[in-house]
């Protein structure tokens, strides 16, 4: 954990250094021990470069300690959050908000996409809780699955049928912590520290779990009410993430493969782990977007995917190999 909470420190700062504009390293220290508001470049630093830092630590946690929590309650390897139809859920929402409401801002779309995430986890716990034995993982995979496809083709037909609601949308989609204002930062910090203490909260008994439902229940876990917890705390960090930043994929699904293989399946060890991670990894991928791009930049989505997909087949192949 010391060498996480070291990387995170060092990846702060050029995440606050580097830019369009590139400020020496004793500037950006100077804008905050000695704060000077007729100095261009450190307005550039408090006002553009920290709320954006700030920002990108909240979403990499949140997807990062999600990731590992739906491969727990579904218990599958390969899973992600956007596998319980968190993402789809906030998409289309962003594009009924935009179509029907007109609404172009970000301070606005942010709610839309909340709401979406959650309503679709609803949906689909209450889906894979439907027949006998309650919500398994094989349920709630389907069942996410089956949702987000449905989503997913709605939210298509709607930007298909109008321009002008496509080409907002292609900016919320596209995944970037560019052009957010520092007033989202404290609007997403309640619900991201609230899924990671109901994260932190049932990690206890998703190590359980992990032995089989069986094997669970005989240790006094109540099954049903640990998976709740979790499709819940799972909608509060990924759906928050989501809302500001855009559905930014493979964090949740590339994160907790590497804090495991660093700290051992222990979900207490893991979600902390995963959470500090992704910061780590999502600051690195958005200040490496504003590198190979001068005096532009790519936007932090394509840089976790174009990190995540290889990653993905290496994770597949590997997850194949152990079943042979």
């Amino acid at each position: 954990m010391a060498l996480l909470l070291l990387l995170l420190g060092i990846c702060v700062l050029p995440s606050l250094a580097v830019g369009a504009k590139s400020i020496p390293w004793g500037t950006v220290i100077d804008a905050f021990t000695g704060y000077d508001q007729t100095i261009t470049d450190h307005l550039i630093v408090r006002e553009l470069r920290l709320p954006r830092t700030l920002l990108g630590l909240l979403v990499g946690a949140a997807l990062g300690a999600a990731g590992a929590l739906a491969q727990g309650v579904t218990r599958n390897p390969l899973a992600d959050p956007g596998l319980l139809g968190v993402n789809a859920g906030a998409a289309l929402a962003v594009v009924l908000g935009i179509w029907l409401f007109d609404i172009a801002s970000v301070f606005g779309l942010v709610w839309f996409a909340f709401a979406g995430a959650a309503i679709a986890s609803v949906v689909v716990y209450v889906l894979g809780t439907i027949g006998p034995g309650g919500a398994t993982p094989v349920r709630l995979a389907l069942a996410g699955a089956a949702l987000a496809a449905f989503l997913f083709a709605g939210t298509r037909a709607i930007v298909l049928l109008d321009q002008a609601t496509l080409d907002q949308f292609r900016f919320w989609a596209v995944g970037s912590l560019a052009g957010r204002g520092d007033d989202l930062v404290g609007q997403i910090l309640p619900f991201v520290v609230a899924g990671l203490v109901l994260a932190f909260g049932v990690a206890r008994q998703l190590n359980a779990i992990a032995l089989g439902d069986d094997a669970a229940r005989a240790l006094g876990t109540r099954i049903g009410l640990t998976r709740l917890t979790s499709v819940l705390a799972i909608t509060l960090l990924c759906g928050s993430a989501v809302a500001v930043a855009g559905p930014i994929g493979f964090v949740g699904l590339v994160v907790p493969h590497a804090a495991r293989a660093w700290f051992g399946p222990d979900q207490r060890w893991l979600l902390p782990a995963s959470a500090m991670a992704g910061a780590v990894l999502l600051l690195l991928c958005d200040t490496a977007g504003r590198i190979v791009a001068r005096p532009g930049e790519v936007q932090v989505g394509i840089m976790t995917a174009a990190i995540g997909g290889p990653a993905f087949i290496v994770l597949v192949r590997r997850t194949r190999m152990a079943q042979l």
